[in-house]
């Protein structure tokens, strides 16, 4: 069971980063340090800037919904999901991009 977890969680990590106008946007935002990383696997808006905010929700839901299945096909909870989805983000994450650590955005 927990291989089976363990390899929709990476099948959850490859489907939010590979829509492509969404990894188009998402990948800009990133660069310019709009956005980053949260250690409970969400995105989080960094600066202000157009459009950004409806980027950060939209993919937000995205990766809810994705967590929630995932939670619920595997009788974990929707947390550890996301503590995992978290990990595998920030190991993804490019030099560069910001990840939030104990409280602050650093730049990986």
């Amino acid at each position: 069971m927990k291989i089976n977890w363990l390899r929709n969680v990476i099948v959850v990590v490859a489907v939010l980063f590979s829509t492509m106008s969404m990894a188009l946007e998402l990948d800009e935002a990133k660069q310019n340090g709009w956005v980053g990383e949260k250690d409970n696997g969400y995105l989080a808006q960094i600066v202000a800037e157009k459009g950004v905010q409806a980027l950060v929700e939209d993919i937000n839901q995205q990766r809810q919904k994705i967590y929630r299945e995932l939670a619920a096909k595997n009788n974990i909870s929707v947390e550890q999901v996301e503590k995992l989805a978290a990990q595998k983000a920030y190991a993804k994450t490019l030099a560069g991009h910001y990840v939030w650590v104990n409280g602050a955005w650093v730049k990986k």
